[in-house]
């Protein structure tokens, strides 16, 4: 009786364990270097879109940008349209996070 007991309930913890430690999430990061055609920064100024034209394919990517240090380079004039950027976003569920948004030649 004891036995069957134990190993039912040593069968569930190791099935809990094997469903808890799971690997991450592998979220697409993708890097970039295109030239910015379109900034649009929102209202309250917490947040940004900028669309890149890819120098590889030629393909317009829309990227959001979060982050405090790029927004105030968009403020400040630092970035603009027409710069070439090396960006770095994480593309899950299709929302182009960015990760990293700098010009190619500095800032």
């Amino acid at each position: 009786m004891y036995s069957i007991l134990s190993r039912t309930l040593v069968g569930m913890a190791v099935a809990v364990c094997s469903l808890t430690v799971s690997l991450p999430a592998a979220a697409d990061d993708v890097k970039m270097v295109g030239v910015i055609t379109k900034i649009k920064l929102a209202g309250d100024g917490k947040s940004a879109t900028a669309v890149l034209k890819d120098n590889k394919s030629g393909d317009a990517v829309t990227i959001n940008i979060t982050d405090d240090l790029t927004l105030d380079k968009f403020k400040d004039k630092r970035i603009v349209e027409s710069d070439e950027i090396r960006a770095r976003f994480d593309n899950a569920g299709g929302k182009n996070l960015s990760k990293s948004f700098k010009k190619t030649a500095g800032c």
